[in-house]
């Protein structure tokens, strides 16, 4: 019974062709506003290392002055100096990545090349292994490098194409900086949005090119700053030549905790070194301290954008929009046959049947108008990309969320046809039988 009304809405299609193109047309502009403005808001707001994020966290302390003015309660994002290296020396047995980024100077050894300025991930070895950075070439410096502040740097894949093309150039000599410094490692390309590990220099971006030692970093000529500070008191400007200085936050922590048992254990050692300085007298606040996961800090921070929110609630408005108006344009359709419906009637049909052959030509239509959106999906993503904001150049589809289009429209105008369907099956036979 269900293929018999398959096939008379199939024949229901070749009728009132203009109300069929004009509800698929309707359906389709729904599904592409709605279905591009969700791809977007997947992209911004997934998780950016699914298979990591939870066994990642970003400890918070409070250093600043008790009578600060404006001071918020949270806890400021980054460390300062001294209480990120006394973090970082605190629990030594973990994988733990001390951080900040800025932009270098840097050239081939080779005669006569140019120079050129590249961004800058500044970080301790156990970056590489929490973060699942993958490498083509070599590996990361070691922990001996770290604390030797030897002078070695790990690149990209798309620095290493453009400067020794695409060769292996583990060994090879770049001057940073004006100081001479030994490949030992190229990573693949790697660039997982958003960058949760540094939102100081924006979610959404290209990846850094090089990579050195923190320790060596550090200690490279001031003239290239130390990254974004926040400073406070009578001297706000006191970290742009010295990043040591104690009122200045600039610094970034991770660590690696595979356990709640473990992160209940780094909470609390995060209480007891906030306690400590505070009985020193370096911390005037009573402790007040954060320890949360990747998805807990991109939450916190409120990373994506409030206007792709507000977008999205739009789309998504604009969609019911159109579904109201498939539903009625396909009363229209149905009750302008109600001569074939009430015939179909006094032949025997049930109402059911009449309802099952409305319902399936609403969900075909549907189906229709999400195959016609996705073209429509696709424009309306290329025209996101040609934007200028942060966010362009990540917005990507996947074949999943395709399939999800297809499907939102069929069940959408499936639902949305329930009621023209019910007011078609009540025709009164007699009456429409007797008016022929």
């Amino acid at each position: 019974m269900l293929s018999y009304a398959f096939r008379l809405a199939l024949r229901g299609f070749r009728r009132n062709t203009v109300l069929t193109a004009l509800m698929v047309l309707a359906v389709a502009m729904g599904i592409a506003a709605a279905m591009t403005m969700l791809t977007v808001l997947h992209n911004l707001a997934g998780n950016p290392l699914p298979q990591r994020s939870a066994v990642l966290f970003h400890p918070q302390i409070d250093p600043r002055p008790a009578d600060l003015p404006g001071a918020r309660r949270a806890p400021p994002d980054n460390l300062t100096y001294i209480d990120a290296l006394n973090l970082y020396h605190l629990d030594q047995a973990g994988q733990r990545a001390l951080m900040s980024a800025n932009w270098l100077p840097l050239r081939s050894t080779v005669a006569g090349s140019p120079l050129r300025m590249e961004t800058t991930r500044a970080t301790t070895r156990g970056f590489f292994p929490m973060f699942d950075v993958p490498f083509q070439y070599g590996a990361p410096w070691s922990e001996q490098d770290d604390t030797r502040r030897a002078q070695v740097v790990v690149i990209s894949q798309m620095l290493n194409d453009t400067l020794f093309g695409g060769a292996d150039s583990v060994g090879r000599e770049l001057i940073i900086a004006t100081k001479l410094f030994r490949i030992v490692g190229v990573i693949k390309p790697w660039n997982p949005q958003p960058h949760f590990w540094d939102l100081d220099d924006g979610a959404y971006g290209p990846a850094a090119q090089i990579y050195l030692p923190f320790f060596t970093w550090l200690h490279l000529p001031a003239d290239f700053g130390w990254g974004p500070m926040d400073c406070w008191g009578d001297n706000p400007g006191a970290g742009t030549h010295n990043p040591k200085a104690a009122q200045c936050t600039w610094a970034q922590y991770w660590v690696q905790l595979n356990t709640p048992v473990q992160v209940r254990t780094y909470r609390d050692l995060l209480l007891r070194y906030s306690q400590q300085q505070h009985a020193l007298g370096r911390f005037q606040r009573a402790p007040n301290v954060r320890l949360d996961d990747v998805m807990q800090w991109l939450n916190y921070k409120h990373v994506v954008p409030v206007i792709v929110r507000m977008q999205t609630w739009i789309a998504f408005g604009v969609f019911v929009i159109c579904l109201l108006n498939a539903v009625g344009l396909l009363l229209a359709k149905f009750l302008r046959r109600g001569g074939e419906i009430g015939v179909r009637r006094a032949l025997g049909a049930r109402k059911r049947d009449v309802f099952a052959q409305c319902v399936i030509e609403s969900a075909l239509i549907g189906l229709l108008g999400g195959v016609v959106g996705l073209p429509l999906v696709w424009l309306g993503l290329w025209l996101i990309r040609q934007q200028p904001v942060s966010y362009a150049a990540t917005v990507q589809i996947s074949p999943l969320l395709l399939l999800y289009a297809l499907l939102l429209a069929a069940v959408a105008t499936l639902l949305a046809g329930i009621w023209p369907a019910w007011r078609a099956a009540r025709i009164a036979p007699a009456l429409v039988v007797k008016s022929l």
